[in-house]
């Protein structure tokens, strides 16, 4: 367990669990049941496609099945980021319409679509009446290396070259980035207009509930062990059956749970801690009076925010890799928090006197080729959406309205960009699953540290980009 400053145990806990407090818990299923449409998950992902088809049809019976409670997993845990791009931003999206059209005219189109997806999820917020301390601050990562500068300067031509304008994304000298956010080494940086900080466990609450005014059921405490293809199709849980005309998987880090997809999606841990609230004269230090979200361009991610009770939440990726895609729903390990503390307080040197009041971990899912999709079978009435490596605030909402559209037939924009119907390769058997992953993260580390220490892009990078 970590420590504070002032020698007390930081709790196990999220700091999001904490200020949500006590939530009313849902009946689980009941035995065997039948429904319009079954979707698997009451995370974001089910929930916005949920919301989605109930504004469409309200008549519709949707019924939602949940291992544990609503934002059990990375919905309820994950750093507060709503960040209007793909994981890998336009040039993942780029290499995605490639793959799929022959053309990267549509990654372009994706982009910005889940560029205004950041406004949309602040309108439903704003007329479902969610609290959750929504603000569009944009996005500021940091360059502290000269490899990480001439990586943003890359990205930010490329986007140029496809139209963004400096409303979207923005670079910044190293006076300019710093003057938004007082770290160590900064060389410059770059902004990115889309997107905003959020208090993740409100926002999901807050959407379970107004799924169920619109009429949608929530169950609790009930978990998918199958997914069948049929007509119906049917979910097979520890309480019952539910036949569906349509099933959506929508479980994300928890897809290798189910039967026959324990090679679809990599379960991936990443962890967080929390500071106690900072008084006015160290944010006067630190910045972020715009509540920008915050990162550096670093392999290994680590990202933050300022909370709306001034405190800083941070976190970063790091945690081991467990064999057979293993899920331990634990915070990770002690030595992960640790660093993610030192991190922190080499970043920002004004934190070192904060106690560190919460730490936590939680699962995300990773494709084959991190690349992201929704899409629908008709003809096995099996739909899905996820994958969205750590990135799925945002890509949530805009995923759950695509699957909506797509289960309902409707022809809109939505369901001709280029991650419909995208299907991943699987990963590799064990133990090439867990040589492939744990040697990534290694080089991953090694890239890291090498550019911080010679100022010069990492051979190691460019291989753990090929392992990947």
């Amino acid at each position: 367990m970590a420590t504070t400053s002032t020698g007390k145990a930081a709790p196990d806990r999220s700091l999001w669990a904490d200020q949500v407090g006590d939530v009313a818990t849902r009946s689980s299923l009941a035995g065997d049941r039948r429904a319009d449409v079954a979707i698997v998950g009451a995370g974001y992902t089910g929930l916005w496609t949920a919301h989605s088809l109930l504004q469409a049809d309200p008549a519709l019976r949707v019924i939602i099945i949940e291992a544990e409670h609503v934002g059990a997993g990375a919905s309820g845990l994950n750093g507060g980021w709503c960040v209007g791009e793909i994981a890998g931003g336009l040039s993942a999206a780029m290499v995605l319409a490639e793959r799929r059209t022959g053309s990267t005219d549509g990654g372009a189109r994706l982009t910005r679509e889940i560029m205004s997806t950041v406004d949309e999820i602040g309108r439903v917020t704003q007329d479902e009446g969610i609290e959750c301390n929504f603000t569009k601050g944009g996005v500021l990562r940091l360059a502290r290396t000269a490899p990480q500068l001439a990586r943003q300067q890359a990205e930010v031509a490329e986007h140029r070259y496809h139209g963004f304008g400096s409303n979207d994304i923005e670079l910044l000298d190293a006076d300019a980035a710093t003057a938004r956010l007082n770290a160590t080494d900064v060389l410059g940086g770059m902004w990115y207009s889309a997107g905003a900080r959020i208090h993740p466990a409100r926002l999901v609450h807050g959407l379970a509930a107004a799924v169920e005014r619109r009429g949608g059921e929530i169950v609790e405490r009930t978990r998918a062990t199958r997914i069948s293809a049929g007509q119906p199709a049917s979910v097979t849980t520890t309480n019952g059956t539910v036949t569906a005309d349509v099933v959506v998987r929508a479980v994300e880090g928890f897809t290798s749970t189910l039967s026959g997809h324990r090679r679809t999606l990599l379960p991936f841990s990443s962890s967080m801690i929390a500071t106690e609230p900072l008084p006015p004269e160290v944010w006067e230090t630190i910045g972020l009076a715009a509540r920008e979200t915050f990162a550096d361009d670093r392999r290994m991610v680590i990202y933050g925010q300022r909370t709306a009770d001034d405190r800083i939440a941070f976190g970063g990726r790091g945690a081991p890799y467990r064999y057979g895609s293993k899920i331990i729903e634990d915070d990770g390990p002690q030595a992960i928090h640790d660093h993610i503390t030192a991190t922190l307080h080499q970043l920002l040197p004004a934190t070192r006197d904060a106690a560190i009041t919460h730490r936590w971990g939680g699962v995300l899912g990773i494709p084959r080729d991190w690349q992201p999709s929704v899409g629908i079978d008709r003809s096995s009435g099996l739909a899905w959406a996820g994958g969205f490596v750590g990135e799925g605030v945002a890509a949530s909402n805009l995923a759950g309205r695509t699957a909506a559209d797509l289960i309902l037939e409707r022809a809109t924009d939505l369901v001709s960009l280029p991650w419909v119907d995208h299907v991943s390769p699987r990963w590799e058997p064990e133990p090439f699953r867990w040589l492939g992953v744990t040697t990534f993260l290694k080089l991953t580390a090694q890239a890291d540290a090498a550019e911080q220490r010679t100022g010069r892009a990492s051979r190691r990078g460019a291989l753990a980009d090929r392992v990947r």
